[in-house]
């Protein structure tokens, strides 16, 4: 009952935290991130022991099939090069010189717990860094890249991470190595690839919209586990499925069960950096107390050390990857079937600037053996690297780019009035000899909606169609009127619900939203 209480305590804490990070425009995990390391000086804290095997499963799993569901295919196709830059490159060098940086630090630590403690902390989590960029109008190749590397980066980096827990146990050979790189890695995104398409055919079976937004967690789940269990890689499969399975479901699954589950991902998303922010900052109580002040002083050391070899290294590559291609354009021009923006300096320093890490690294630090060599310090350096990072960079990126003014792009605008005036010429046209009232009253609607896109001269056309504004103003009266009837005792709860519901869909209906 105690850790029920604290669970719910922590879960309070960590939405109003997240208020207040929303209101000072900045990413709410930096404040999880404080508050997980101040649970590591609550003396009354419980313990909360969580099976190794089970944290990346439970953490980075859901997470990455978030992101993998709203990846854009074509986006990654037209900036494979910066983010395979990013995903290959610097997660590389980055886990490298952190291993050789610790060895110098710690020469008794193995050198693959070395590089299993670089791979940890290689992966930057781009979501704290795009809530930030969302806010204010800047290139969309911008995101396009940091979304990119905080998708497939986990991947690269947990492949290290892989190789080197195996290691240290003694299980890797050069045929180990070898069937990793020629089977593990082709084999994982083939098995999402195919699997996807026969789990939509069972996902969209299901109507009753709570029994189908389970299955898509058991399915999220069920393949990770499933892969892990054919020696397959966990991340690629859950990666692969999950842009599959956005392309499968695109058309074929109804707004009545999307609509509930974008909000309800989105929730367990939330609930889930809370939990690792959490189980972190409790695991790392038991570690301090068993450090005395000369080992606390020199662990503190080794993970500041830690921290700005990342920083350093991210900031490093970007800006000297940045600097040829800047050269490479100027030589022999932008090649692009389709406009991009050209990166400079700017652009440069801001995805220098976006190595926040976060979710990820702190379950692969859980993940880790209760034997693994030196775990403690790994641990306390994971911590110290999402924490520093995200007060560090999360805390200053909105300065920073008011500071260098990059120009905003009008790329995802054009594309939105392109489909939008498509989508309502197929509106029209399905309506095309139907001269019912409602049928001309729609076929009204739907034609100036389109003479307004059309002629709006800077590409953003309304967002809501004509007459939404009265039908919102007539769902507001009908909901106070059903408040009334139920505070009078004139209806009770059961017909109040099933009326609020029918409201809901005409609100969504009217492209209700959230206004403040």
């Amino acid at each position: 009952m105690i850790v029920f209480e604290w669970v719910l305590a922590m879960l309070v804490g960590a939405m109003l935290l997240s208020a207040f990070a929303h209101r000072l425009k900045v990413p709410y995990p930096v404040f999880l991130a404080v508050g997980g390391a101040a649970m590591a000086f609550i003396p009354s804290a419980p313990q909360l022991v969580l099976e190794p095997e089970l944290a990346l499963a439970l953490f980075v799993a859901p997470v990455l099939l978030d992101a993998a569901y709203d990846t854009s295919v074509r986006d990654l196709k037209e900036n494979w090069l910066p983010v395979g830059s990013l995903v290959i490159v610097a997660v590389t060098l980055t886990a490298a010189t952190v291993a050789i940086v610790v060895r110098f630090l710690v020469p008794s630590m193995p050198w693959a717990a070395a590089v299993a403690l670089g791979a940890i902390v290689a992966p930057p989590d781009a979501a704290a860094a795009t809530a930030v960029l969302r806010q204010v109008r800047l290139p969309h190749r911008l995101l396009v890249i940091l979304e990119g590397e905080s998708l497939l980066n986990d991947a690269s980096a947990l492949l290290i991470y892989r190789v080197a827990v195996t290691a240290v146990a003694g299980g890797l050979s050069s045929t180990r190595l070898a069937s990793l790189a020629t089977l593990v890695v082709p084999g994982s995104i083939l098995f999402g690839a195919l699997t996807a398409p026969l789990y939509t055919r069972l996902l969209l079976r299901i109507k009753y919209v709570p029994s189908n937004i389970l299955m898509q967690f058991i399915g999220t789940f069920g393949m990770w586990l499933l892969a892990e269990r054919l020696g397959l890689s966990g991340i690629l499969t859950v990666v692969t499925f999950g842009i599959v399975l956005a392309r499968q479901t695109a058309e074929s699954v109804p707004a009545r069960v999307r609509v509930p589950s974008f909000a309800v991902w989105e929730t367990v998303v939330f609930v889930l950096n809370v939990l690792a922010f959490v189980v972190v900052g409790l695991q790392l109580r038991p570690i301090w107390e068993r450090l005395s002040a000369g080992q606390r002083s020199g662990f503190l050391g080794v993970a500041a050390a830690v921290l700005l070899t990342v920083i350093l290294v991210r900031i490093g590559w970007v800006m000297t990857y940045n600097a040829l291609v800047r050269w490479k354009i100027r030589r022999f021009g932008m090649r692009s079937d389709r406009p991009l923006f050209a990166p400079t300096v700017q652009s440069g320093l801001i995805i220098s600037w976006c190595g926040m890490r976060g979710i990820v690294t702190l379950a692969a630090a859980l993940a880790l053996p209760e034997k693994f060599p030196h775990r403690d310090l790994i641990v306390l350096c994971a911590f110290a690297v999402v924490l520093g990072t995200l007060l560090i960079q999360g805390l200053t990126i909105r300065p920073l780019l008011s500071r260098l003014k990059l120009r905003a792009d009008t790329t995802v605008e054009d594309e939105k009035t392109l489909a939008r005036c498509a989508a309502l010429r197929a509106g029209i046209a399905a309506i095309d000899g139907d001269e019912s009232v409602e049928a001309n009253a729609l076929r009204a609607e739907f034609q100036d909606s389109l003479r307004r896109a059309l002629e709006d001269p800077q590409h953003r056309p309304p967002e809501r169609l004509a007459g939404d504004e009265v039908r919102r103003r007539a769902v507001v009266a009908s909901r106070h009127s059903l408040a009334e009837l139920r505070s009078k005792g004139r209806i009770g709860d059961a017909a109040y619900h099933s009326l609020e519901e029918e409201f809901d869909w005409l609100e969504l209906a009217t492209g209700g939203r959230d206004e403040s």
